[in-house]
């Protein structure tokens, strides 16, 4: 039997109630046309720090995002309040589209991947010399992530003064990375950051490596309108102390660049790690890959590089350096 007439109006249509007093649910979501864009300086608890044009709005992210989370160095759009004003909280509605993905792992077996930084397009890896002793496989972990990510990595040695930087070198000389070598009278006398800063000229660079080396402080005197917190190393352990607590960007003077500062890391896991990305930082040996076994990890017996350098197209020692690199996968870092 017809209920209603054929023509019901409103005034026909009994509706039910709904008994939590909300609104319905819907899967339409609102486009946000007129929403603002911003660049994600740093994250705390829940709370995001947004830079909108000149001004500093705290933010956080809006329901509809899911599980979907925004990090340092994200592109976001964002609703609300704009005004920078203390105690007012704005939304973030959108995160645009990723240019690169700096990833890790706690540890290899970890199947849960943790972003470091969004939209960087170039790694510092910081390592001290001496004080504490430089720790080879993290810097290799490292450069297997930024290649992984599609970053161009720069290795940056500190405290030449306390030891010499020639045999960590020349381990990473079939690599090809850009490096720079500082002490601590440049650092105090400022030239370290002129010559660091010309690296960093108009790109984002992530700056990473464990307590202790030197890399907050390095930060510091690239941007020394904005200090932060350091610490010292551990004559006992030769650990260094976290300082900094969570990443975060800053823009270089004249806005020649952005350097993101992240906490110091003790473990850098690469469970997330295809091989195949990373052999693509090698394209002398890119080509050799086509007769490869399908999954070949490039360091088994019927891998084709062997037989691709044998016929001399590319140097054994970069070869040996892909390995080790790919090795570290499967290696903690102190062995």
């Amino acid at each position: 039997m017809r209920r209603y007439g054929k023509n019901p109006d409103e005034d026909d249509v009994r509706v039910r109630p709904n008994r939590k007093g909300n609104r319905p649910r819907t899967n339409i979501r609102p486009k946000h046309e007129d929403a603002s864009e911003g660049l994600v300086l740093t994250v705390d608890r829940g709370r995001l720090t947004v830079l909108i044009d000149d001004r500093k709005v705290t933010a956080m992210k809006a329901r509809e995002l899911g599980r979907k989370s925004a990090v340092v160095g994200d592109r976001v759009a964002v609703v609300g309040d704009l005004s920078g004003a203390k105690d007012t909280l704005a939304r973030i509605v959108r995160v645009e589209p990723r240019t690169s993905t700096l990833r890790r792992t706690a540890d290899d077996d970890d199947p849960y991947e943790r972003v470091v930084v969004a939209n960087a397009d170039q790694l510092a890896i910081v390592t001290a010399l001496a004080d504490p002793e430089p720790r080879p496989r993290l810097i290799d972990r490292c450069l297997v992530a930024a290649y992984d990510a599609g970053l161009d990595p720069l290795l940056v040695l500190t405290k030449s003064d306390l030891a010499p930087a020639d045999t960590l070198l020349a381990s990473y000389g079939a690599l090809g990375v850009p490096y720079l070598v500082t002490n601590r009278d440049e650092l105090a006398d400022g030239s370290a950051a002129d010559q660091v800063r010309e690296r960093l000229a108009g790109r984002m660079t992530a700056f990473v490596g464990h307590s202790g080396v030197g890399k907050t402080t390095l930060v510091n005197a690239l941007v020394p309108d904005r200090r932060r917190a350091t610490g010292h190393v551990n004559a006992h352990t030769g650990r260094g102390r976290h300082t900094t607590t969570s990443a975060l960007a800053l823009p270089l003077p004249d806005d020649s660049g952005w350097v993101i500062d992240t906490p110091g890391v003790r473990s850098f896991g690469l469970h997330h790690v295809d091989p195949a990305r990373v052999v693509l930082a090698f394209p002398d040996l890119v080509p050799g890959t086509d007769g490869c076994p399908r999954a070949c990890s490039h360091d088994e017996p019927d891998c084709a590089l062997d037989g691709w350098v044998a016929e001399g197209h590319a140097d054994p020692a970069r070869l040996y350096s892909l390995r080790r690199l790919l090795a570290t996968r499967e290696r903690r870092e102190g062995d």
